[in-house]
């Protein structure tokens, strides 16, 4: 019996996916719950596992091309026998019309050709999100050099035909009295991106065409700086005493709880107390009202080969320390192994990034739409401190840690911003305070 594969829900407001790699081939045998392809969306990147054992008789789209949310990604002969081994799973797969015999059979990779006009009879037909790329940029598809496979025009074709675009001939425009009216010109609050003026290649260079997800990463931090009143202001921190809490209690901890006692876990704190004292950093701006949020999830920035995914967490305020570490943790291993979901990291209400296991110094982050307020951690350093005591100011060596409070001045004020920062200083330099509620 054949069974159809589809592209599993990708989350709100995400319709496409792309796929970045076949972990399978046309013929080949694949067992129940083995990873048949790896799938990038705008936001994470997700495997797909098979739910049958059986054949595969056909795969839908090649690497790099993009497929819509619920469509049909495979169709599996259930129970059938598959070859063993094929072709490595970095080529590009036949294509669904393809019989199965045939596409078992490596052939030699066909030269790339013109594509052919998808209305032309017999020609390959282009993918929907082919087909918008040409027609939002007004592109011929013959103009363009396909390499898919038997001359199927790509979305990775396009994109770079798009960045060289000297060899590219312009589609012109409808003489039907019946053609669409052309697009209307983007919103005042969303600029359209400025050409991009032809660059030749040098040799020692590689162009690479920007993931889904950098595109996405790049296009939401420009819409912060375009959007919000983003300011920042900075404090320093003395991490003596969570330092000496950390080395005291770090065995018993880990002991007790399985999970070491981290750095994270008090600012987490720290920053859910200063959250309660002045909610409007919890809050956010939608059309001319302002949202209180109520609730404390709280965004952990993690680096990913990928790109920056900030994973929540949910009821941060309802977690212990041992919970938030291990929380953390675990999206630290989700991350590096590409298995974030969308779940893992809607809801934010407030980011915390920790540039300083980087080495960072100091730094200035960028806000999370539609949060309104992000703390940037740098790395500690031994610097001369002046103490006051009872016998007058002497001068010591503490560990510091420059802080950073990104805002939206739209509705946080500079008082507001200050006082938020110091309510977190003093939680980190006297942590007994998290533990009292102070």
């Amino acid at each position: 019996m054949s069974l159809e594969i589809k592209v599993p829900t990708l989350g709100e407001s995400v319709t496409e996916a792309t796929v970045s790699r076949w972990t399978k081939t046309v013929g080949e045998h694949i067992g129940k719950d083995e990873n048949l392809a790896e799938l990038e969306t705008d936001k994470v990147t997700l495997d797909v596992p098979s739910p049958v054992s059986g054949k595969i008789i056909s795969l839908s789209v090649g690497e790099g091309e993009t497929i819509e949310a619920n469509a049909v990604l495979a169709i599996v002969e259930e129970g059938a026998e598959g070859e063993k081994s094929a072709a490595p799973a970095s080529e590009t797969p036949a294509p669904a019309s393809e019989s199965p015999a045939a596409a078992a059979t490596p052939e030699p990779a066909p030269a790339p050709v013109p594509a052919a006009s998808a209305s032309t009879s017999g020609a390959m037909p282009l993918s929907p999100a082919v087909r918008r790329l040409l027609d939002e940029n007004h592109l011929d598809a013959n103009s363009i050099t396909a390499t898919g496979k038997d001359g199927r025009l790509t979305k990775a074709d396009v994109l770079a035909a798009i960045a060289s675009p000297s060899v590219l001939t312009p589609k012109p425009p409808p003489t039907s009295p019946l053609a669409p009216p052309p697009p209307k010109p983007p919103l005042a609050s969303t600029p359209a991106p400025a050409p991009v003026k032809p660059r030749a290649d040098h040799p020692r260079e590689e162009r690479v065409p920007m993931s889904r997800l950098r595109q996405v990463i790049a296009r939401r931090l420009k819409d912060a700086q375009n959007t919000a009143a983003m300011l920042t202001t900075f404090n320093e921190v003395d991490m003596s005493a969570v330092i000496n809490i950390r080395a005291e209690h770090k065995d018993s901890f880990e002991k007790r709880h399985g999970v070491k006692l981290g750095f994270m876990s008090f600012f987490v704190h720290a920053v859910i107390e200063a959250l309660k004292d002045y909610p409007a950093v919890n809050a956010e701006i939608h059309g001319t009202d302002i949202i209180y949020k109520n609730y404390y999830n709280i965004g952990v920035a993690v680096g990913t080969p990928q790109g920056l995914v900030v994973p929540v967490l949910k009821e941060a305020d309802q977690m212990s320390f041992a919970e938030t570490e291990a929380t953390i943790n675990s999206f630290g291993e989700k991350a590096r192994q590409g298995k974030i979901t969308m779940a893992d990291m809607s809801d934010g209400t407030f980011t915390i990034s920790n540039g300083g296991i980087y080495g960072s110094m100091l730094s200035t982050p960028i806000l999370n739409p539609p949060q309104s307020g992000i703390l940037g951690m740098h790395n500690i350093q031994k610097r001369p401190v002046v103490v006051s005591g009872k016998d007058g100011d002497s001068i010591v060596i503490k560990p510091m840690m420059y802080l950073a409070l990104s805002y939206d001045h739209r509705i946080i004020d500079g008082r507001e911003a200050v006082s938020f920062l110091v309510r977190i200083k003093e939680s980190i330099e006297d942590p007994k305070r998290l533990l009292i509620g102070l």
